[in-house]
């Protein structure tokens, strides 16, 4: 048997050491990788906003008085609740106050006026008649006759005059009326005085026409809030009326409110040619939730078209292109193709080609995380 050469024996041994060292002195460490296991639980199909919604009221009114004045009564004050009717603001109204006392004298009058025209057009009516009476005996001549006829027809007309006059005073009595109630501004529904920027004291001026002037102040019914959102035109035949939604305000973070789809706009809104929506109108389930959320309030939506329960699920963002993930094993990285079903932004349904239980990868971010790579959970030590 011929001899090894004692060199080929030392460079074998160096060999076999090198081997050993980089299979674990000198081995890479396993990459950490973020996972998530795949589990069972409710996937949603579901449609979202485009651009922030806005919380809204129905029932929203601003309000001015319809004449200029000097404000001497504010009953209620910003953040006030009214009743229906309400006296909101009123103005000087002494000269108002005055036309209509001397309206209403006006009216008196002309009452007197025509009350005396008519009995004198009454004593004409009479005599008349006895002028008639004493013509049929021929003690009468017809002159005196015409003119006993002359000064009936005059009385009537006379009286008919008096009444007319005593008519337009009576209309202006309501024209009277109608200019003193100018000067309040009354609640047309019960709600909140949202804002409100004049103070007694202040003299107001109506808005002239084609001139806008702010009003002066702004009542909200709490009760008619709701959430108005744009969605993308392409989802617009799949939401209708009476589907759930899901809402998040900014002014209630973390939390996911319960609403309702209520209506969606028969038209597209093309105000930004790139970018056309559908509005929708979202009524919150929870009428006490809604009476504290403030108009003009950001909101998100999520309408739920469909939902899938207990049905295997990773995380949306662990599916790359081609429904590939990778599938944390034994220490190394695998990459499988799932089957898909419903999804949304947060969760993936599967069908196939991953197990319950098993890890998935839910973020790719190094060039080191690929198929093969030794790799660890994350939270593992």
């Amino acid at each position: 048997m011929p001899r090894v050469p004692r060199w080929l024996l030392v460079v074998a041994a160096i060999v076999v050491v090198a081997v050993a060292l980089r299979l674990t002195a000198f081995a890479p460490k396993p990459l950490p990788v973020q996972v998530a296991r795949v589990e069972s639980g409710v996937v949603e199909e579901i449609v979202t906003n485009t651009r922030a919604g806005t919380v809204k009221a129905r029932l929203r009114a601003k309000l001015s008085p319809q004449t200029a004045g000097r404000v001497t009564e504010l009953p209620y004050r910003k953040g006030d609740s009214v009743p229906l009717g309400a006296l909101l603001l009123r103005l000087d109204d002494s000269v108002q106050g005055a036309q209509l006392r001397l309206a209403g004298e006006q009216v008196r009058a002309t009452e007197s006026q025509a009350a005396e025209a008519c009995l004198a057009a009454e004593l004409a009516e009479k005599e008349l008649r006895r002028g008639r009476a004493l013509s049929a005996d021929g003690i009468t001549s017809q002159q005196d006759l015409d003119t006993l006829e002359t000064n009936r027809d005059r009385g009537r007309a006379s009286c008919q005059a008096a009444l007319a006059t005593r008519d337009q005073a009576r209309a202006q009595v309501g024209v009277a009326r109608a200019e003193l109630a100018l000067t309040v501004v009354k609640a047309p529904f019960a709600g909140v005085i949202a804002d409100c920027s004049t103070e007694v004291g202040e003299w107001i001026t109506p808005a002239p026409p084609g001139v806008p002037i702010p009003a002066v102040m702004d009542l909200i019914d709490p009760s008619s809030v709701y959430i108005s959102a744009p969605i993308d035109e392409v989802d617009s035949e799949r939401v209708r009326p009476g589907q759930e939604v899901r809402l998040s305000v900014d002014s209630l973070p973390g939390q996911k409110l319960a609403g309702r789809l209520a209506r969606v706009a028969p038209y597209v809104l093309d105000v930004l040619e790139q970018n056309r929506t559908v509005e929708i109108e979202v009524d919150l389930l929870d009428a006490k939730v809604a009476g504290t959320l403030l108009p003009g309030t950001s909101a998100d939506v999520e309408v739920v078209l469909a939902r899938h329960e207990d049905v295997p699920r990773v995380p949306t963002a662990a599916v790359a292109e081609g429904n590939r993930v990778l599938v944390l094993a034994g220490g190394r990285l695998a990459e499988r193709t799932i089957a898909p079903g419903m999804r949304n932004w947060q969760f993936t349904e599967v069908k196939g080609g991953v197990a319950l239980g098993e890890l998935v990868v839910t973020m790719r971010d190094s060039p080191e995380i690929k198929p093969g790579a030794r790799a660890r959970a994350r939270d593992a030590r």
